[in-house]
């Protein structure tokens, strides 16, 4: 079976990413965060004191945390050891190679601590847990300034793990705090390359793509090797940061056997207006089986109101009178809301 090394792009021919470098988490700019291509932000956390402490030791960086710990429990993925950090399906896609289970956040670090110099140790993550829960106290040391935007902010900490190529409909900032990591990132359109499992059934909340990237299997998934044209790389140490656009596919790998990774997720977009994969879901409930001639009906009437939308198509309706049409606000957003639960629960 090929590995990257032997497909048409290897890693060495990935494309990089823009690097910025000089920021600081005071000195981010609008530009940088509306940004629709990904950057590196070199050491733009190197101050922080949790990853000065990470640099000294894991030992080290195993402490810093404690000392902010106050009895919260997390959600912990436990894999074994033969599953190599790769936190995925079984081989038959009807359930999942690890389980999950709520721990107290302080024996999770101790396991980690009992196996930190093992060759080969059990796979352990707690992915994506609101820092201010698990952590109190951790973001007035180490933290960001955003500006105006109000991000979800969550913390990750692992041993050796890979997290499979999935998209966030957030715009996100991934800050490498111990340990390093390895991005591999793709173009919205790259999504039939990167042979996508389940929308519904998945490890961790999104769908991911079923390809290996150790070992890509190409006579199975062919069109791997036109996304490996398109992908970005990153190589990340303590202390540097990466933009992650909306929407942009990533593949996360954390390559030592300590790591923590803090991220800032906000949208551009007001929190009143739900998330599309919700429309996704209705449309695969309402269109997606209907026969060819209405399902290319259906696409003209969403490039028409939805994707290609112009004043000049609305100008016919009173500006009074176009309830729905009409710009969304919250209060619009809360009637079209109950509508639409009104109509789900016929």
């Amino acid at each position: 079976m090929p590995s990257i090394s032997d497909s048409p792009a290897a890693p060495s021919q990935l494309r990089a990413i823009r690097e910025v470098h000089g920021l600081t988490p005071q000195t981010l700019t609008d530009d940088l965060l509306a940004s629709t291509e990904p950057l590196i932000l070199r050491g733009l956390v190197s101050e922080w004191p949790a990853t000065q402490a990470g640099l000294r030791s894991a030992a080290d960086g195993d402490a810093y945390l404690r000392q902010f710990y106050r009895d919260a429990t997390v959600n912990a993925m436990l894999g074994t050891p033969e599953i190599k950090g790769r936190f995925f399906y079984n081989e038959d896609v009807t359930g999942f190679n690890f389980f999950t289970t709520r721990a107290r956040l302080d024996a999770v670090l101790a396991e980690m601590r009992d196996h930190l110099d093992d060759e080969q140790p059990p796979a352990i993550y707690v992915g994506s847990t609101t820092i201010e829960t698990a952590l109190p106290g951790f973001r007035e040391a180490n933290d960001l300034q955003l500006g105006a935007r109000d991000p979800l902010a969550s913390i990750w900490i692992g041993n050796r793990s890979r997290i499979a190529a999935h998209y966030d409909l957030p715009d996100n900032i991934a800050c490498v705090v111990m340990g390093r990591r390895r991005f591999t990132l793709f173009p919205p359109e790259q999504l039939a390359n990167l042979y996508v499992g389940p929308l519904d059934f998945t490890p961790a909340g999104q769908a991911i793509s079923m390809v290996d990237f150790h070992q890509p299997d190409l006579q199975r998934f062919p069109r791997f090797a036109e996304a490996l044209r398109h992908a970005h790389v990153a190589e990340m140490e303590p202390g540097d940061a990466l933009f992650i656009p909306s929407m942009w596919w990533h593949h996360v790998e954390a390559l030592d056997r300590f790591n923590v990774l803090v991220n800032y997720w906000w949208r551009q977009a007001p929190g009143y207006m739900d998330t599309p994969t919700n429309a996704l879901m209705l449309a695969v409930l309402t269109m997606r089986g209907l026969p060819p001639e209405q399902r290319a009906a259906w696409q003209e009437i969403f490039r028409h109101y939805i994707f290609e939308p112009s004043e000049e198509s609305l100008a016919h309706i009173p500006p009074h009178a176009r309830h729905a049409l009409a710009p969304l606000t919250e209060d619009g957003a809360r009637v079209l809301r109950g509508q639409l639960l009104k109509r789900l629960n016929r």
